[in-house]
């Protein structure tokens, strides 16, 4: 049975619940169709404040995710959430599912939780997770959450896609706190210090407002909170955290920041889909009858490879000219690069 685009994406905007989880699907899919009604609620979408969680496994992200969805929905706004799990190296599929650690608000109609898997990707966060906060948008969510893998510092690419990064840590960090002043501080808007319950969660706070006094920001001064995500939600200091991310978003609102990250957004989105587009192309090349010439040249020394790469770029880019970039009926997927999933929603 064909599939109604239009009316896909019309019900998506009215709030459909099956219609977003049956759309994040297909993009995960790699299905063209997906595209196609992407490009049909693009208009719609922009309006979420779109909130990055990242930090070192074991910090407790998942349950601080948890409890800040609680004090979102207490503030009556509706929020939406992507959790980027690790991938199975059989199926591709999300591995550890964080929707059954924030199970508490699965019947809640105004919070849609969604896990997509990495696929092995770096930066922490599948090539599908913007289209997919582009679905949550139009669908109605004021606050987009994405809860990246927790690998490390390859993570500063949650910052390209959001508009506030929170770096999650453990007290204790011991020689993580070396990461940290790796590169990784740049990112953070607001510094948070999980289990502060936890014996060393003072020095570790400690250590952060040491480093950002060594080289004081200019314009927004990050925070750095102190939570404990599995107390109550009124002591856990996940209340405090909500306001203070609501504080960055008037910042970047008055201060016309806002317009420039998301020029960031997506000028880096936009290289990301050609990058993947073109390296589909050279590998889609690479298995035709003209690289066996082309290599064989490289082999035998009568063209060196930057030559040969030289020449194979711009072999691509007169046959480009002849069909659109970003437009593939191959069987590896769209520009989202995807594997089979379950619709999980629904």
């Amino acid at each position: 049975m064909s599939l109604d685009l239009a009316e896909l994406a019309r019900r998506v905007l009215a709030g459909d619940r099956r219609a977003a989880a049956r759309l994040i699907t297909l993009i995960e899919n790699g299905a063209a169709e997906a595209e196609s009604a992407l490009s049909l609620l693009y208009p719609s979408a922009g309006k979420a404040h779109l909130v990055g969680i990242t930090g070192p496994p074991g910090a407790g992200k998942s349950s601080l995710v948890d409890q800040l969805i609680a004090a979102i929905r207490q503030d009556g706004q509706q929020v939406g959430v992507i959790a980027i799990d690790p991938s199975s190296p059989f199926s591709g599929g999300a591995i550890l599912g964080d929707r059954i650690r924030m199970g508490r608000h699965a019947s809640d109609p105004g919070v849609f939780i969604r896990s997509m898997s990495s696929r092995g990707q770096l930066g922490g966060l599948a090539l599908a997770t913007r289209a997919a906060a582009t679905v949550l948008d139009a669908y109605g969510c004021e606050v987009v959450l994405i809860e990246t893998v927790g690998v490390g510092q390859s993570e500063v690419a949650i910052a390209q896609a959001t508009d506030s990064t929170i770096l999650v840590l453990p007290p204790n960090l011991g020689d993580g706190i070396q990461a940290i002043k790796a590169g990784i501080m740049e990112v953070p808007d607001l510094f948070v210090v999980n289990k502060a319950d936890l014996p060393g969660a003072n020095q570790a706070a400690a250590e952060i407002f040491g480093m950002l006094e060594l080289d004081p920001p200019s314009g927004w001064a990050p925070p750095v909170l102190m939570t404990r995500s599995l107390a109550d939600l009124a002591d856990s200091g996940v209340p405090d955290l909500w306001k203070h991310l609501q504080v960055h978003r008037d910042y970047l609102t008055r201060t016309g920041l806002i317009a420039l990250r998301r020029r960031r957004q997506v000028q880096d989105e936009i290289a990301t889909m050609a990058l993947e587009a073109f390296r589909d192309r050279l590998n889609a090349w690479f298995k035709g009858p003209d690289a066996a010439s082309l290599l064989q040249r490289v082999q035998d020394r009568t063209v060196d490879p930057r030559g040969a790469a030289t020449e194979l770029v711009l072999r691509l880019a007169r046959r480009a000219l002849d069909s659109p970039l970003l437009c593939r009926g191959d069987e590896e997927g769209s520009s989202f690069g995807g594997q089979r999933t379950m619709d999980t929603e629904g």
